[in-house]
């Protein structure tokens, strides 16, 4: 019965994890397409500023036609989510959905908002500039916590999966048609570099998002209470350690040594847990390019 009993508490402490962990997604995600949404309606719309993706296609035919974004946003959203669910997966594609709606629905209050507003009318560089920091950020956060605001997005998701291609370069690449067919609206070669730049900052704004997330470090921790700081840092940030034999080279003498690889945001983590075990330990801590395998990044090449 006991065995019985730590089983279920074990189970409905992974479920609780599980459910905690995904309402953060979530929570992220439309943090995310706020940031975007103010990029592109409080700055980048106003001032007559192409992006890239679906977006920029529903800015031309805002501009053009005068249809409104949230409405050619949303439909051709909904035709590459169609696409895009049997490669991404269900739900890769679901946090895609809430995302897009979520945005969807921010469109049509903060297109109104712009226009009354019209920040920096007369500084279309600079509106370029922070209008590309808000939409980089918020397709960062969408993409690091599986979701995204569609688009080229989507695409750039599909292409990331296989190969180990940065994510700001597949979009940068999917989107210069886009941008230079602003000049069929504007005749107006000015608006179009402006748009290039927002291009570029924007990728590079979701390359240092994403990047900053995925971002792993190794330790290597001497202490003679090994087996202490090796045992809380598998149950507390969940890391595997392996412990290692190693010798003094002046002392000659036989120790252990733990290697750790983790994420860089658990590195505060794993410092607090040695300097209550063990102030006088000895650590080296580094960054690492890449860390492949459970719980990290998967192996990306052609088949």
């Amino acid at each position: 019965m006991t065995n019985q009993s730590n089983s279920a508490a074990q189970r409905k402490s992974a479920i609780k994890k599980i459910l905690n962990s995904e309402f953060f997604d979530y929570v992220m995600i439309a943090i995310g397409m706020m940031a975007y949404g103010m990029g592109w309606t409080l700055f980048l719309l106003p001032n007559d500023i192409t992006t890239g993706g679906v977006a920029g296609v529903s800015s031309l035919l805002y501009w053009g036609m005068e249809v409104p974004v949230q409405v050619s946003y949303f439909g051709v959203n909904a035709l590459l989510l169609l696409g895009a669910l049997k490669v991404l997966g269900f739900r890769f594609c679901l946090k895609t959905i809430y995302a897009v709606g979520v945005l969807t629905l921010l469109l049509s209050f903060l297109t109104n908002l712009g226009k009354e507003m019209h920040l920096l009318q007369d500084q279309p560089f600079m509106a370029s500039i922070i209008g590309a920091i808000f939409c980089g950020s918020g397709v960062g956060l969408g993409l690091s916590f599986n979701g995204s605001t569609g688009g080229t997005d989507i695409v750039a998701a599909i292409v990331n999966k296989y190969r180990d291609i940065s994510l700001g370069r597949v979009i940068l690449l999917c989107d210069i048609f886009i941008i230079t067919c602003s000049y069929l609206v504007f005749h107006d070669f000015e608006k179009v570099i402006y748009g290039y730049v927002v291009l570029c900052v924007t990728a590079f704004c979701i390359d240092q998002v994403v990047n900053s997330r995925r971002s792993s470090v190794q330790f290597f921790i001497i202490s003679s209470h090994y087996e202490e700081i090796a045992r809380r840092i598998n149950q507390e940030p969940h890391r595997g350690v392996t412990v290692l034999d190693a010798q003094g080279f002046y002392s000659g003498h036989n120790i252990k040594m733990l290697f750790v690889l983790a994420k860089k945001r658990q590195s505060s983590e794993i410092f607090h847990i040695i300097n209550e075990v063990d102030p006088t330990a000895f650590v080296s801590q580094s960054r690492v390019i890449g860390v492949y395998g459970e719980g990290f990044d998967h192996f990306k090449f052609h088949k």
